[in-house]
């Protein structure tokens, strides 16, 4: 499998690397988030953009970009704008996704950028091609917030990421029974060990799903997020407490 390397975080070997979710609705929230975060024992940030009362302002965003980063200086951003259709905060057009997305790459400061799974084809491959123009790796991804697809779906979906060139494959899905748990980290397995050639992440939600979250190392998940502060999807484990069980999963 091709590993992925950001300032230095390699995903796709090792233990699971640890994301943690900027949540901030506006700038002077974002910048003490990110404060927050520098001594925090976490990989990667993720800025949920869509929390961000400004987030129809591209420019504004673009600024926020640059401040966030110069914060974390280090520690590589994920930006994400996650739709509502996704659990996301607030309803975007495709239009207006995909004109922040275009914004951002040209003109802010990111190191990985989300897109989701289901959007337009033409603007995803559009998207992608100029965020690996400048150097931005994308991670692909897709949420079921009320059920867990099977197991043939999930691969399904993943190996669509691969064929998408995402640099990294994200899926999320709601447990409705600890069967539904194991559905999820048997794709991933299998997905793992018959088909992924670049990193996979995938996770089952909420308590239930909690599990999936630290055993990354043993199915095949490079990357869990955990919570800083404020948890941006249910399940997710205090950071500092997740590093501890992923250091005593690690083989």
């Amino acid at each position: 499998m091709n590993t992925v390397t950001v300032k230095g975080v390699t995903l796709g070997s090792g233990s699971p690397k640890i994301i943690v979710p900027l949540v901030g609705k506006n700038e002077k929230e974002l910048i003490a988030e990110a404060k927050h975060l520098l001594p925090v024992d976490c990989d990667l940030v993720e800025w949920r953009v869509d929390f961000f009362d400004q987030v129809a302002d591209y420019q504004a965003v673009v600024e926020m970009s640059k401040k966030i980063a110069e914060i974390l200086a280090d520690k590589p951003v994920l930006f994400t704008f996650r739709t509502k259709q996704e659990g996301g905060e607030i309803a975007f057009s495709d239009e207006q996704y995909f004109g922040l997305y275009k914004t951002v790459i040209e003109n802010g400061v990111i190191d990985l950028l989300d897109v989701e799974l289901f959007m337009d084809e033409k603007q995803v491959q559009e998207t992608i091609g100029a965020a690996h123009n400048k150097g931005i790796k994308i991670v692909m991804c897709n949420h079921d917030f009320d059920k867990t697809p099977t197991k043939e779906e999930i691969v399904s979906r993943l190996c669509r990421m691969q064929e998408k060139n995402a640099d990294i494959c994200k899926i999320a899905v709601m447990p409705q029974s600890s069967e539904d748990v194991l559905t999820l980290l048997e794709a991933t397995n299998e997905m793992k060990t018959k088909h992924a050639d670049r990193p996979i992440v995938t996770m089952s939600m909420g308590q239930l799903g909690m599990v999936s979250r630290m055993s990354g190392e043993v199915f095949g998940s490079a990357m869990t997020f955990g919570a800083a502060k404020k948890a941006s999807a249910p399940g997710q484990v205090p950071v500092g407490q997740l590093r501890e069980i992923l250091q005593t999963l690690a083989f």
